[in-house]
């Protein structure tokens, strides 16, 4: 319920407990009259004790109404104006929900819709496709495609009048320039699982959602506890390679959730002493710190298999000496959650995790 129906429940409650105390007043002086009356004692007790019955039926709904008014005015003071700072320095003053919310990146698609605030979100990128097919909404008229999530267009932005924009790092220029504008700007895209789990509360703050959100982020670090705690039992630590890309050859290191993920699982990233977070390498590398598990996105920057298949992979040059190739240990992933900065990295670890400890955690 926005803030302007809130209103108006609360003033038809107003309106309701007026009318009903001047019935409570109406009655107490029909019951005065009847008392100060000597004829027809019997008939005229009878009489009063029928409007005491009303009476106190009154009296209960004037309770209630009282009651609806105090849920109204709470429901009213629960959104007090918030100063929010997303980690860039962008700084938001919002003093009441945002009713039109524009998504200018998937992942932060993701967070509105699982916080609870998908029924204001007006504008998605192309490449939102999560939690709906909001490709067949746009068809339909019920929400707007703003392009592309990189470098963006301010345009279609800005049509959609919004009250709460959220940006990423692939939409800087854009905005700043909506901030120019004089638009509420957030721009989300965390680099760690803590970052993330940060994010979705901050979302959840800025749009009134602030219990959903925690209940999300519970969900979420009870999940990748479980995980964790049963990967710890685990007797052995295999050494694991994820390709981000493949022209040239290029991996996660330190400081990413991916790193992290496949630490969580039970694993050691063999490019976490990377002097870099998205480090360039070659086969040559990968074939001399022989990974035991490798694993690699279905798709990337929109180009699905750019690996082609499993089997291509294992066909380069050399790679029949990596243990990984050797058992077959070679997975697929859906890249949508291990490249999102958004609640369903932990759908990620529990799939990694199947492909690092099979005997824990069950075939990939």
């Amino acid at each position: 319920m926005d803030k302007t129906i809130t209103y108006i429940v609360a003033i038809l409650a107003v309106v309701s407990l007026v009318i009903a105390t001047y019935g409570f007043v109406n009655f107490q002086g029909q019951i005065d009259d009847l008392k100060s009356s000597n004829s027809n004692i019997e008939g005229k007790l009878a009489t009063i004790d029928t409007i005491e019955g009303q009476l106190n039926a009154i009296q209960d709904q004037i309770g209630e109404y009282q009651t609806t008014i105090e849920e109204q005015q709470q429901q009213i003071s629960e959104y007090q104006t918030v100063t929010l700072a997303d980690r860039f320095g962008n700084v938001v003053t919002l003093t009441a929900p945002p009713e039109r919310i524009v998504s200018v990146a998937p992942s932060n698609t993701e967070m509105l819709f699982a916080v609870g605030a998908g029924d204001n979100v007006v504008g998605v990128t192309d490449y939102c496709n999560y939690p709906y097919n909001f490709t067949a909404w746009i068809e339909a008229g019920n929400m707007t495609s703003i392009g592309n999530y990189y470098s963006p267009s301010v345009e279609p932005i800005v049509a959609l009048q919004p009250d709460l924009v959220l940006a990423s790092t692939g939409s800087l220029d854009a905005a700043a320039n909506l901030k120019a504008l004089g638009y509420n700007v957030l721009v989300l895209e965390a680099k760690t699982i803590d970052g993330v789990l940060q994010d979705i509360l901050l979302v959840g703050r800025a749009t009134g959602n602030d219990a959903k959100a925690g209940a999300v982020v519970n969900d979420i670090r009870e999940r990748i506890d479980t995980i964790a705690a049963q990967a710890a039992a685990a007797t052995t630590t295999p050494k694991v390679y994820h390709e981000v890309w493949n022209e040239p050859l290029m991996s996660a290191g330190p400081g990413t959730f991916i790193d992290e993920l496949i630490t969580l699982a039970g694993g050691e990233n063999i490019f976490n002493d990377a002097t870099t977070s998205w480090p360039v390498t070659s086969s040559e590398v990968i074939i001399e710190k022989n990974p035991d598990v490798m694993f690699f996105p279905d798709m990337y920057m929109g180009q699905a298999n750019f690996y082609e298949t499993i089997e291509a992979v294992k066909d380069r040059p050399g790679w029949d000496s990596i243990t990984a190739v050797k058992n077959n240990a070679l997975y697929e992933i859906n890249a949508d959650i291990i490249s999102r900065s958004g609640p369903r990295l932990v759908d990620a670890l529990e799939d990694i995790a199947k492909m690092v400890h099979p005997e824990i955690f069950g075939q990939p």
